[in-house]
């Protein structure tokens, strides 16, 4: 046997002392070698490069470009490229470059099988000593083989595998970004013992070498098997565990670009789509590396419980978004996928889930891994504060659970209490619920405690680990409650003087050359304004309210009329972009309390005003960046809405703070506040009044009296994966590149274009009007509008006069169609795309509401049968049953008093 050699030339080495380290007998080659074309016997590269090639013609020259450019003697390289079957010009531009490089380059061609056998091939072609599987949309810095080279010089026998420095870049963005969620465990360059360090770990075969010996000595090939990705971790595993102390050469020297393409198109930005990703992949890659390292070594190690884990993480966090690629873990598959999320489980320490943390991991993820999905009865061992209501005196708690809600006990003071406002949550990923969650708001003066199956628990803060936690003593809530606020009595003054002032003083710093220090400068103005007399003089106790920055005539601005016609005692005031068409609207119909947004005076107003009250909840309404500078939020935020939510977003509205959630249907209500709802509100939080918008729509039924009903009116809404990102501070959305070409452009045009509404003879007594969401305005040219269709825009003064006029409405998912249920209006859905939307695609997911259950007209998803059913409605004279009952049952209110309701509502938090 020979020692390892360990040098410390140019790098550190994590790991036992090498006295102590176990030698390892060197590697023998079970089969000869397959020698490359023109090398003699014993002439055995140093590297090997095997990259399987599928359509991706337009990134190859850099790919060339990047191995061309080594200062590494290419010499000593194998170049083997694997066309997987290309549809493009992928194979041509390999094809020359063999030509132009015979000596370096070899070239494949496979029919398409995917990344794993075109890998296989080349593997079975390949002589070196060392092998890497370099991506060909990626490309490596010039150094990159020099790195690994002398690397591999200074450590000899002792390395086993080495890992490379994986850094971003993105394209259509900000370029080059080193960002990825392993960069950590490149710091320097170091060999690193995975049991010593559990921590560090690699599954990437692009950014590995590997030795081929081993490989062949293993018969070691990629599993076709595992798709659509973990084919390279389960790889890298399986020859990992081949080694009772396998140790990993990380480098940040080698530098490899990792490209995120702006399309989206690569193999992992779509693999939440893939049935397999959930089914495939746990089974054969997850849990067979965890079965043969049980069955190797009696135990997993804990780099490899790690790696799971962060694998895992993106199930979850893709799980956790609002809105993304519509994912396939629905229905049996997303079943199937828990199961072996369960199998998973057994495997993993509790001390390591717990203990993670080279990726962000929730607390909940934690606890799901743990016991939501064996749904063996557990709870927290603790309760947690989340909230405190010091105006009437009380506190959130919770606490989470599975299987069968636990007994709890509240007590104060030793006496016990009934909650006032409880709800139990749940948490539902892949479409299973996997753990509930219980709060409660409870009236505490004194010493709190609580009792869950008979046992008292801790009271905390947080919902964190065991071995992290700070827990709050009980007898600590009522010094955390303080002397409740006294409430300021409303006054009026003038402000002229001031705002003046504030101008000037402002100008000067502006134009002043102050260079970095002249915005902070400018907010200490801002703020010793804000708290000047006259100022708060004018706002005190000021309700604000907006609907979009950019946009009025929703329901705050119908609250904002009733509170000035009705409720003069209140202080409010209407944000809204100054020079923007209802901007001008309301300044002819003479509007004295118009702010505009982003101004000087606005900014005091939000540093003084008691209530902001809003239709949208966008981080630029909500928690306006401007502000935020200037103070943190004291505000109420009261979320008045733009429609009846129908889908579930409670992943979207879960991190809003909301003081009061307006709803307008039962179930709507039921579906947020009632229990075994996936949101975080409960009953003290949202309230039944209706939408003020609603009220609106009741006067414009009158206004329209005894005019026909003769309008149909076509209303699509957005689709998340159609905008650009919004930039920041504002909400005006732009269309991606190619929506000219989308599925969502080709079917409302066939919709729109119809040739069929001009032949049919009932549609010459209707007149056609396209209603666009905001989000489409910009884009309505692209479908290719007709001359004899009237486009309307939701800031048209006559909008609710046209719901009040219309004989049905045409839309896909749009909550408009609660307000044309809410005028006995029926509804056409056309959901051609209604897949991808429900699955998390868009927005939200499926909720409380089935289209096909409970909509307020029929569902269709072919262009020419969306004519068809309007026809229909329109010939019969309205709606039939079962769709006029819905209708009819669907609202408790249809009184004109929403406002008033609200209101009151607003003034009770």
């Amino acid at each position: 046997m020979r020692r390892r050699d360990r040098r410390h030339d140019d790098c550190e080495i994590l790991g036992p002392d090498p006295i102590t380290t176990k030698m390892r007998p060197e590697v023998t080659i079970a089969e000869p070698i397959k020698l490359a074309p023109g090398r003699h016997e014993g002439q055995r590269p140093r590297f090997a490069i095997v990259s399987a090639v599928y359509n991706v013609a337009r990134y190859l020259a850099d790919f060339i470009e990047s191995v061309e450019r080594q200062s590494f003697d290419l010499g000593d390289v194998e170049v083997i490229m694997v066309d997987d079957g290309s549809t493009d010009e992928s194979l041509e531009v390999l094809r020359s470059w063999e030509q132009r490089r015979p000596e370096l380059v070899r070239i494949l061609t496979k029919e398409n099988g995917g990344q794993a056998s075109a890998r296989n091939l080349g593997l079975d072609h390949a002589t070196a000593e060392w092998i890497t599987f370099l991506d060909p949309d990626d490309w490596v810095d010039d150094e990159y083989f020099q790195s690994v080279h002398n690397f591999l010089e200074a450590h000899g026998n002792d390395v086993d595998m080495v890992a490379t420095n994986r850094i971003f870049f993105e394209e259509g963005r900000d370029g080059i970004r080193d960002g990825h969620p392993l960069r950590k465990m490149f710091r320097s360059d170091q060999l690193v013992s995975l049991l010593q360090f559990p921590n560090y770990f690699q599954g990437s075969v692009p950014a590995s070498f590997l030795r081929l010996d081993v490989i062949e000595r293993l018969a070691l090939r990629f599993d076709v098997r595992i798709r659509p990705n973990f084919e390279d971790g389960h790889f890298c595993v399986r020859y990992l565990l081949e080694v009772e102390d396998p140790r990993v050469g990380f480098l940040k020297s080698a530098e490899y670009y990792y490209r995120k393409r702006a399309d989206n198109s690569s193999t992992l930005a779509t693999s939440v789509q893939q049935p397999g990703r959930f089914t495939d992949v746990p089974r054969h890659g997850y849990l067979d590396v965890f079965e043969r390292a049980i069955q190797k070594y009696g135990v997993v190690p804990e780099w490899l419980q790690n790696m799971v884990l962060y694998e895992l993480s993106w199930y979850f966090s893709a799980e956790d978004q609002q809105s993304g690629a519509a994912s396939a873990a629905v229905g049996e598959v997303g079943a199937e996928f828990v199961n072996l999320l369960g199998q998973l489980s057994q495997y993993f320490d509790e001390i390591v889930v717990r203990g993670f943390d080279i990726r962000r991991y929730k607390q909940v993820w934690r606890d799901i891994l743990l016991h939501g999905v064996t749904q063996e009865p557990w709870h927290t061992p603790y309760v947690v504060l989340q909230d405190l209501d010091r105006r009437h005196n009380m506190v959130r708690i919770s606490y989470r659970f599975t299987g069968e809600p636990p007994t709890q006990r509240v007590l104060v003071r030793g006496r016990a209490i009934k909650p006032e406002h409880t709800k139990i949550r749940t948490y539902e990923f892949f479409g299973q619920t996997l753990l509930s969650e219980r709060s409660m708001w409870v009236a505490s003066r004194g010493t709190l405690r609580i009792e869950i199956d008979g046992s008292p628990v801790e009271l905390r803060t947080d919902w964190i680990d065991d071995s992290i936690v700070t827990t709050m003593r009980p007898s600590t809530v009522v010094d955390r409650l303080g002397p409740l606020p006294a409430p300021l009595a409303p006054r009026r003054h003038v402000l002229r003087r001031a705002e003046l002032r504030a101008r000037t003083v402002a100008a000067a710093v502006r134009d002043a050359d102050l260079g970095p220090t002249r915005s902070k400068l400018k907010n200490d103005v801002v703020r010793r304004l804000g708290r000047s007399r006259p100022v708060q003089s004018k706002f005190a106790n000021a309700w604000i309210l907006m609907d979009r920055i950019h946009d009025a005539n929703d329901s705050a601005e119908t609250l904002f009329h009733y509170l000035r016609n009705h409720r003069p005692d209140i202080n409010a005031w209407f944000v809204l972009e100054k020079g923007t068409p209802d901007w001008h609207r309301l300044q002819r119909n003479g509007c004295d309390r118009l702010v505009a947004h982003g101004s000087l005076t606005w900014k005091l107003l939000m540093l003084n005003c008691e209530k902001l009250v809003s239709s949208h909840i966008d981080d630029s309404v909500h928690q306006p960046p401007e502000i935020l500078e200037l103070r943190q939020p004291t505000w109420d935020f009261v979320f008045l809405q733009h429609g009846v939510i129908k889908d579930d977003i409670s992943r979207w509205l879960n991190s809003k703070k909301l003081a009061l959630f307006v709803t307008s249907t039962p179930d709507e209500y039921e579906s947020i506040a009632g229990d075994q709802s996936p949101y975080a509100f409960t009953s003290k939080e949202v309230v039944l009044t209706g939408l003020p918008r609603f009220d609106a729509l009741q006067a414009a039924v009158d206004r329209v009296a005894g005019q026909p009903r003769n309008l149909i009116i076509i209303a699509p809404t957005w689709r998340h994966w159609l905008l650009a990102p919004l930039p920041p501070g504002s909400q005006r959305r732009v269309m991606v590149d190619g929506f000219q070409e989308t599925e969502f452009v080709q079917n409302w045009k066939q919709v729109l274009q119809s040739d069929a509404w001009r032949d049919a003879e009932w549609a010459k007594d209707f007149e056609l009007v396209l209603l666009p969401h905001p989000n489409l305005v910009s884009a309505v040219e692209q479908l290719g509008v007709d001359d004899s269709i009237e486009v309307l825009d939701y800031a048209d003064p006559r909008l609710h006069e046209y719901f009040a006029r219309a004989a049905v409405l045409v839309t896909d998912f749009s909550s408009m169609a609660f307000n044309a249920a809410y005028l006995r209006r029926p509804v056409v859905y056309f959901q051609f795309d209604r897949q991808a939307v429900m699955s998390g695609g868009h927005v939200g997911r499926g909720g409380y509401f089935d289209y096909d259950r409970d909509g307020f007209g029929p569902v269709v998803y072919e262009p020419l049968d969306v004519l068809d059913a309007v026809g229909a409605i329109v010939q019969h004279g309205g709606a039939s049953e079962p769709y006029v009952s819905r209708i009819e049952d669907t609202f408790p209110f249809r009184d004109g008093r929403c406002s008033e309701r609200v209101a009151e509502a607003i003034e009770a938090i």
